[in-house]
């Protein structure tokens, strides 16, 4: 599937967060050794005089600032420094196509998302709140800071990190997924889950006769990644949606308002047929968080297609697929009115337009 036009790609922010010890600089790390080539722009919001998240992430810090192999860099900020380093990492020339905030174990994650989805930066777009619980202590973590229930709530992707260790880890899984809300929930060992529940593991634009840090760091593999390598895929399903016939805009936005428990990541181009003659609509939605970017069409002659890409753990995969279909306006379509459009464009952002937060934020 093609990349959105320039003119509105946006970089995904994701914020990583957890209490102290729940392992985010270990699934950092992983994701950074495990990108697929894609650039990694990592803001690490670290508690205290000495960056020890930050360096744990570079390796070794001689400024707070550091560019890695593939062109990962690691901040080291506190909250009020955010809009600096996205505008930062968001540079076209800084060649970076996700960007992770890892936030402090003390930080309130709800404050930082506010602050992605009010930002005026048009380089951005909000990529989801990834919530790192430790399976091993999570009783007396939910004991300690009983606040974590509301995190848990607030979360768009829960990572149940350390299930090794838990003395009953069906238990802690199950006591974790009552306590979402709509969120996918996912089990680890060692920070590992798959890179692309989070982001398109592959670079924005073809790039020739430069290493990737996977490359560069292929020697350094892990002895354990050989065991768990392959079961990355099992922590998530997906499917590929592709129709001729164009969707009705109602039926869509009812499916989107609807969508399960477990579906993380809805992301490709939806064809409105007569609703939108000009444009086909690039759809980038995680969590609850939802924008539509109307394109022209790419060429004349091209294939008009609704292409969508549905991710998520625990989801059904057959049952959404048939209602996708369900969304064809082929089947007693509705007029193709002025109104038809509404629902969509509440969630088209105009170019003056901030981020408007999120109301259940």
């Amino acid at each position: 599937m093609s990349e959105p036009s320039p003119g509105h790609r946006q970089i995904p922010v994701v914020v990583l967060a957890g209490f102290l010890g729940s392992g985010k600089t270990t699934l950092l790390n992983h994701l950074l050794h495990r990108s697929g080539g894609s650039r990694i722009g990592a803001i690490v919001n670290d508690f205290g005089a000495i960056e020890i998240d930050a360096m744990a992430v570079a390796g070794a810090l001689g400024d707070s600032t550091v560019s890695l192999g593939n062109g990962c860099l690691c901040c080291a900020v506190d909250a009020g420094e955010l809009d600096t380093y996205l505008e930062r990492l968001a540079r076209p020339d800084a060649g970076i196509d996700v960007i992770v905030i890892e936030a402090s174990g003390l930080a309130e994650p709800e404050e930082i998302v506010r602050m992605l989805l009010a930002s005026e930066h048009p380089g951005i777009v909000y990529g989801g709140l990834v919530e790192v619980v430790d399976a091993a202590e999570f009783d007396d973590t939910r004991g300690k800071h009983p606040e974590i229930d509301r995190h848990l709530g607030l979360a768009d992707l829960v990572v149940v990190n350390k299930l090794d260790r838990a003395a009953d880890p069906g238990r802690v899984r199950a006591l974790v997924q009552s306590l979402v809300d709509r969120a996918a929930v996912v089990p680890a060992t060692y920070g590992r889950i798959d890179p692309e529940f989070l982001f398109d593991c592959r670079p924005s634009e073809e790039r020739i006769g430069q290493l990737s840090f996977d490359d560069l760091h292929e020697h350094d593999r892990d002895e354990n990644d050989d065991v768990h390598a392959g079961h990355l895929h099992t922590s998530y399903e997906s499917l590929s949606f592709v129709s001729e016939v164009p969707l009705d805009p109602r039926r869509l936005m009812a499916f989107l308002d609807s969508r399960p428990e477990g579906l993380y990541r809805i992301k490709g181009y939806v064809d409105f047929g007569a609703y939108d003659t000009r444009n086909r609509y690039a759809v980038h939605a995680v969590g609850r968080f939802l924008r539509f970017y109307p394109e022209p069409w790419p060429g004349q002659g091209a294939p008009r297609l609704t292409q969508l890409v549905l991710i998520g753990s625990g989801i059904d995969t057959p049952a959404l697929r048939k209602e996708l279909e369900a969304c064809g306006n082929d089947d007693a379509p509705h007029t193709a009115d002025e109104h038809g459009m509404w629902g969509v464009l509440r969630y088209v952002q105009g170019p003056d337009d901030s981020q408007e937060p999120d109301p259940e934020f």
